[in-house]
């Protein structure tokens, strides 16, 4: 009989006392970066459609012995200049650790060169990158680490390659594993000005796309594009229909990771808060959406990728203590 896991409502994050509410947790983290921008090499990389997609290599003047090979998948709308991404490769290169992000299709700021674009649940770019860094790298451990999208694109994945996984163990940070929740949560009160920022780059974007494709794929016009006014509403129309889903729910439904993650095999750390203003309740699993393999941390604070701790002339970003921490502590065993 399997054994169960119950979330771990305890964690040792602390919120600073001067940054308790979400939304400053959530919008001062970004303020953490290093302010030299961590060196990367890019590489286009080819995908098996003909599209393709950006890495970005970081490798430290000198690697430290046993260091896992680290993969980073960003958010929506994110890229090489997000926040987590680079604080994460500046505690990498600090562990002597090398990394590489994986920019999702077209989020590199070029468009990519097919019609369609990303989604949440979209888990065969990941794959196929995947088998190319285990080609390039055989002797070396590879783990990952997801935030928000590409955290509940990890979980995904990892569900499905239950017994031929080849990472060694995963950290996913807020990944919003119910979408139909989270598409309402984010289009409710103050969380708008979340969906404002966030649809603006996804209208700007596909906006771009018409331009570059005249013969458009599905029935999609500039202006109907500039008159969507929810994450859900952009869904139904673009990110549903031209990766061949019905509709929003449908995509929503297919794609959440919720449902992957009984059947996942590695050592996993999920860690979600409680007063992320993106995501809704509805994305903390109950025990038995759990299995013995999953580390399920809920803060009682931290915003959404935020999780700042600290005082007021120190401020520190406390992922980047958690993530590594529990990647040593899998790898070590």
């Amino acid at each position: 009989m399997q054994a169960q896991v119950r979330p771990v409502i305890s964690s040792s994050f602390k919120p600073a006392w001067w940054l308790k509410h979400p939304h400053l947790q959530t919008i001062f983290a970004k303020y953490l970066r290093p302010r030299k921008k961590q060196k990367t090499v890019a590489e286009i990389f080819s995908l098996p459609d003909g599209d393709e997609l950006q890495l970005n290599w970081m490798q430290p003047s000198r690697v430290a012995p046993n260091a896992p090979l680290v993969v980073l998948l960003h958010g929506l709308a994110g890229d090489i200049n997000s926040h987590y991404v680079q604080t994460m490769l500046a505690k990498c290169r600090q562990l002597r650790w090398p990394a590489v992000l994986m920019h999702f299709r077209g989020c590199n700021g070029q468009p990519n060169k097919l019609p369609r674009a990303y989604h949440s649940g979209d888990t065969a770019d990941l794959a196929a990158v995947l088998v190319e860094i285990g080609q390039r790298f055989p002797e070396q451990k590879l783990v990952a680490v997801g935030y928000s999208l590409g955290a509940n694109v990890l979980l995904k994945y990892c569900g499905e390659n239950n017994g031929a996984n080849p990472l060694s163990a995963v950290v996913a940070v807020c990944p919003p594993l119910d979408l139909s929740a989270c598409a309402s949560r984010i289009n409710q009160g103050s969380s708008k000005l979340y969906q404002h920022y966030l649809l603006g780059r996804l209208k700007r974007s596909t906006l771009l796309k018409l331009k570059q494709f005249p013969q458009f794929p599905i029935p999609l016009t500039a202006r109907k594009v500039r008159r969507l006014s929810s994450i859900e509403q952009f869904d139904d129309v673009f990110t549903a229909p031209i990766h061949g889903f019905l509709d929003a729910q449908d995509y929503y439904q297919q794609a959440s990771g919720k449902a992957f993650l009984q059947h996942i095999d590695i050592p996993t750390l999920i860690i979600h808060a409680k007063d992320d203003p993106f995501l809704s309740d509805a994305v903390i699993p109950t025990a038995d959406e759990l299995n013995q393999h999953i580390h399920y941390e809920l803060t009682s604070g931290g915003g959404h990728v935020g999780f700042v701790s600290g005082s007021v002339f120190k401020p520190t970003f406390w992922l980047n203590q958690r993530i590594p921490e529990f990647l040593q502590e899998q790898l070590g065993k």
